[in-house]
């Protein structure tokens, strides 16, 4: 059933901690992502991609992914999904104990080779023995569906094409199709396109998630589509971290802190505090060195009752 417009609760999937930090230059110490992780936990993000079991030598920055999954808070209702991409990946997510997984391909063969040296076929045949097993273990699974609306190597991607590679990936078991505009060129017409291209081809609504990147200021915009569309679940990360290595151009990812400004001002549900997150965001853009960039986390949030801002580190002052 396609959620209606009574339907008011949305899901945020945060990212920060894994995709926010695996293409910073700079090493983020242990402790200082699991604080990151406890602030993002406080302001009541459920759902937080915590790490990958990658190769340290692909990505070093996620290095001490065991390390760090064993310290993480233990908060009840809390999942801590982590990116699995292959069967030494696999081990060490079983080793470590986790309840939930995500995988990853891609809609171009171009893109999925610079990424990670394979086709998409490829990349499905090296998922589906992952995903069978987190299936035996009871695990949640997720699957990325990256450069779902334009690819850096072979241009626009036509929704069908994105689609044909979530129905594989249903078929292999997954519980949430994500689609990622990895590169941030989609605009709101695209996306309710593709979300009904999805649902024609029998995945439902409700199985589907959007990752948005703002490279062009088009994230929100696109949330708002989505959510006219029906969908309920929606990628972010505090502080606007991160972007995409293997994509020319790719900023960061759809800020935290102004999908819940929206969620809020739109009358959603969620669950989650903006002061509070703009506690982590802070937070995370110190121990990066960078100024906060999002909007929201410039400006703060907005009290309509007072017209004053909210969360913000200093009230603004009459001019």
């Amino acid at each position: 059933m396609t959620p209606g417009p009574g339907d008011r609760r949305v899901r945020i999937y945060e990212v920060g901690p894994r995709d926010g930090l695996q293409n910073e230059s700079i090493a983020v110490p242990t402790a200082v992502k699991l604080r990151f992780i406890e602030l993002l936990v406080a302001a009541g993000l459920r759902e937080i991609e915590a790490t990958s079991f990658v190769s340290p030598k692909a990505i070093p920055p996620l290095a001490e992914a065991d390390e760090l999954f064993a310290q993480l808070p233990r908060t009840a209702g809390v999942r801590f999904p982590v990116l699995v991409p292959n069967a030494r990946g696999l081990a060490r997510a079983e080793a470590a104990g986790v309840g939930a997984i995500a995988v990853f391909t891609a809609a171009t063969d171009a893109f999925t080779q610079h990424n990670i040296g394979m086709t998409v076929a490829e990349s499905l045949d090296t998922s589906a023995p992952i995903l069978a097993r987190a299936g035996e273990l009871g695990w949640w699974r997720r699957a990325y569906v990256s450069t779902a609306f334009g690819c850096p190597y072979t241009g626009r991607v036509e929704p069908r094409t994105a689609v044909d590679v979530a129905s594989r990936l249903t078929e292999l078991g997954v519980d949430e199709i994500c689609f990622g505009d990895t590169i941030g060129v989609g605009v709101p017409n695209q996306v309710g396109e593709l979300i009904a291209v999805a649902v024609a081809s029998g995945i439902p609504v409700e199985q589907q998630a959007y990752h948005f990147h703002d490279t062009r200021g088009t994230a929100l915009a696109n949330v708002a589509a989505g959510l006219a569309a029906g969908v309920r679940a929606f990628d972010s990360a505090t502080g606007g971290t991160g972007g995409c290595p293997y994509a020319p151009g790719a900023a960061g990812n759809l800020a935290t802190e102004d999908l819940v400004y929206l969620l809020d001002a739109s009358g959603y549900d969620h669950g989650v505090s903006l002061d509070k997150v703009l506690v982590a965001a802070r937070f995370i853009a110190d121990a990066l060195g960078k100024p906060l960039s999002s909007k929201v986390g410039q400006a703060g949030g907005w009290d309509p009752g007072t017209g004053r801002p909210t969360g913000r580190e200093t009230q603004l002052t009459d001019d």
